[in-house]
């Protein structure tokens, strides 16, 4: 018969408990550069007093340090998975918040009013579609043109049209990347045309994400964040 290998949660703990707080982690957050884990609350709090990692003092990043944070789902999940009633009690907790600040989604008419109301915290463990975009966080966007740009391209004059909707709300895991996508399909632009994402007069790298950016440059400003597009220019076109 195959024995049974039982282990002690303390003995674990040194793999699931965050070194900020102390306690179990919550939206485990990793250090791109070290690979060390903090809950996403602490360590965002954390790097925007200091730029070095609390573990190993390792220099995140001189300028920007939240942009070499990445979310590890699969950790978080295997924590709730450990930790007998980890997952319901922070989902009760955020619950709770919810209500004291007026947030909590209305019940009164049925199963349509709830599925308005904000998302519960979302795990793969009671919810195999927990790793969703429509599940996430929702931020509000405004997409606007940088200014009227026209480019010769292949011989062509090619003018950067405004959105005709530039309103939109999306999960805060989207990154620049999909907003270029989109703006390409909205507005036909060539794809060997290379376009910019600005916001507050700096161009955002491709793989920022929504939250982080909304962390570094907008955050206490009133929504919805607004972001700029335009032409990239180059020694090949010219722009007026």
């Amino acid at each position: 018969m195959d024995q049974v290998l039982k282990i002690r949660v303390q003995d674990i703990n040194p793999h699931v408990v965050c070194s900020l707080c102390g306690g179990y982690f919550i939206d485990a957050t990793t250090i791109t550069e070290c690979l060390h884990t903090f809950c996403k609350s602490c360590i965002v709090k954390y790097l925007m007093s200091c730029k070095h990692c609390p573990q190993c003092q390792l220099k995140v990043h001189e300028t920007h340090p939240l942009l070499l944070l990445r979310p590890d789902r699969t950790l978080q999940d295997v924590v709730y998975k450990l930790i007998p009633n980890l997952f319901e009690n922070e989902e009760q907790r955020r619950e709770e918040f919810n209500k004291s600040r007026g947030m909590a989604g209305n019940k009164k008419r049925g199963k349509k009013t709830e599925e308005l109301a904000a998302p519960k915290l979302s795990s793969i463990i009671n919810n195999p579609d927990g790793h969703l975009y429509r599940n996430d966080e929702q931020i509000c966007l405004c997409l606007e043109r940088y200014r009227s740009q026209r480019i010769m391209h292949h011989g062509k004059v090619l003018s950067l049209r405004p959105l005709d909707r530039k309103f939109l709300r999306c999960s805060i895991r989207v990154l620049v990347s999909h907003l270029k996508a989109m703006l390409f399909k909205k507005l036909t632009i060539p794809l060997d045309v290379q376009v910019e994402v600005i916001c507050d007069r700096e161009v955002l790298p491709d793989e920022v994400s929504m939250k982080q950016i909304f962390l570094m440059n907008w955050f206490g400003k009133e929504t919805p964040m607004v972001l700029y597009y335009r032409f990239r220019e180059t020694a090949d076109n010219s722009i007026t």
